[in-house]
């Protein structure tokens, strides 16, 4: 069984020593939420608005964040499986692997990620010119 959360509105709420398992948030709101030293397994964000959401040290498995605005959130010591067409504007990332991500379909437009936590993950040409900083390239 899975649980299903649609259209709810959860914004700024702090889950506290919360898991989910087997959850899906569809077209929902989450945004600035506190999901940090959770524990995320089996849970989709699908078409959900996750902008400022805290995943620190989060314990997250099988996770897919589908269609959805990850906006200035961060994830620091998290494990994440997929990234599907999300928007990932500013997000910052500390110590969160994304090697075999495939973020193609995703914006990264300021991302904050060390050379450590990229490599290996899957980009278009287009993004490349977003992670140039990383290796100290500025284009004119």
């Amino acid at each position: 069984r899975v649980v299903v959360f649609e259209q709810c509105d959860f914004s700024n709420t702090e889950f506290l020593e919360t898991s989910f398992i087997k959850c899906e948030f569809n077209n929902c709101k989450v945004s600035g939420c506190n999901f940090a030293e959770d524990r995320l397994y089996n849970v989709a964000f699908i078409k959900t608005n996750a902008s400022y959401m805290n995943l620190s040290m989060a314990s997250i498995e099988n996770i897919l964040f589908k269609n959805t605005g990850l906006k200035s959130s961060y994830f620091q010591e998290t494990k994440i499986k997929n990234l599907e067409n999300s928007d990932l504007t500013g997000a910052r990332f500390f110590k969160t692997s994304l090697k075999g991500i495939d973020l193609s379909s995703s914006k990264i437009e300021g991302i904050a990620i060390s050379i450590e936590d990229i490599k290996g993950a899957i980009i278009d040409q287009f993004q490349a010119t977003d992670l140039l900083y990383l290796i100290g390239v500025k284009i004119k």
